[in-house]
């Protein structure tokens, strides 16, 4: 038994680098994908967040309890974006 595993060792042995160097490769391009994967992900999210214009509405109160009088569920949201209500604030010193 210990003859066939010496055998099958030294059977494998001038394979081991060339597979080794491919899996690591691999692992190192799969890694990166990954990440740019993620980043692109984000950015594209982030674009999307910054439609949302509730935060100069005249309607828009700031407040973590009532953020918009007109559509609370919806303030902040995505459901925000293309808002029928919104009205720019004319003066922010009154707001």
């Amino acid at each position: 038994m210990l003859q066939l595993i010496f055998y099958l060792i030294h059977g494998i042995q001038p394979f081991l680098v060339p597979i080794c160097f491919v899996t690591a490769w691999s692992v190192i391009i799969l890694g990166a994908w990954s990440l740019w994967a993620a980043a692109r992900d984000s950015v594209n999210k982030a674009k999307q967040m910054h439609q949302i214009p509730c935060t100069n509405c005249q309607f828009f109160t700031a407040d973590y309890r009532l953020k918009c009088t007109v559509h609370p569920s919806r303030a902040n949201t995505e459901e925000a974006i293309n808002c029928t209500d919104f009205h720019a604030k004319t003066n922010p010193m009154f707001y």
